[in-house]
């Protein structure tokens, strides 16, 4: 399949690792030319360098971004515009918020996950349209978690602005589609990350088991029988970022191996 990502511009947000790494990396082999942005610059440097490398595909650069800041993200959507003329795909994505129940988080814990994990999503977005609605063309992927269709124990903050994402792409996707912007949600299930394996270890030892085996739990809820790779998830975004997809906004979509029940 032509994804028609070709010379097309990508700004990938908290790209430097994890799921961002992996779908920037997807997006370069396609084609795409694409800003990696995050608060790390060695890593960010280093991630460049190493997705030029694997893929040969469409140029990679960087832009130094603290996500809670908004004088940084129209930064980096300004570096893509004069890099490669305008922002055709933009990944809205982000760190995980802080574990915990409502009585383990704080006044802090709230403002900056909706700062980091709402905000910056409205922010990114805000800067990208008018590039996208001039050249009536675009593609928005927000990446939040499956607490979008069920619940997570234990992880009331992304529960709440998770979903709040989700509202934000169903209001989106009405308002822009006439002006070929589409915009969805995709939410990754149990997908073998640092944040992944981070949750592990804190579940572990809450329960004061081994980390193998509180991973062998989970393997064995989902039907897959298995966690997910960054990249499997990594291609199921850059398709809703592509071209090819023509048809598909508003939609939210999990990348979990079946391991959520909700309908």
């Amino acid at each position: 399949m032509n994804l028609r990502l070709q010379n097309k511009a990508a700004l990938v947000l908290a790209g430097s690792k994890g799921l961002g790494r992996a779908i920037a990396t997807e997006l370069a082999r396609e084609g795409a030319n694409v800003i990696i942005a995050s608060r790390d610059e060695e890593q960010l440097e280093k991630t460049a360098g190493e997705i030029r490398k694997e893929t040969g595909g469409g140029d990679v650069q960087y832009a130094l971004c603290d996500l809670t800041q908004a004088e940084d993200i129209k930064a980096a959507v300004q570096k893509t515009v004069d890099q490669y003329g305008s922002v055709d795909v933009l990944i809205n994505n982000s760190g995980g918020p802080k574990a915990g129940g409502f009585e383990d988080v704080n006044a802090d814990d709230w403002q900056h996950a909706y700062e980091l994990n709402l905000l910056s999503y409205v922010r990114a977005t805000e800067a990208v349209l008018p590039y996208m609605k001039k050249h009536q063309n675009g593609r928005i992927v927000n990446i939040t978690s499956s607490s979008i269709k069920q619940a997570l124990d234990g992880m009331v903050l992304s529960n709440t602005f998770r979903a709040g994402v989700l509202g934000l792409t169903k209001s989106l996707s009405s308002e822009y589609a006439g002006d070929n912007i589409f915009v969805n949600t995709v939410g990754p299930g149990r997908i073998a990350t640092d944040r992944v394996a981070s949750l592990d270890e804190l579940k572990a030892n809450k329960q004061g088991k081994d980390v193998a085996a509180v991973r062998k739990e989970s393997e064995d809820n989902i039907p897959a029988g298995r966690y997910g790779n960054p990249e499997e998830f990594a291609k199921t975004v850059t398709f809703l970022a592509s071209g090819a997809n023509s048809y598909v906004t508003g939609e939210a979509l999990l990348v979990d191996g079946g391991l959520v029940k909700a309908l």
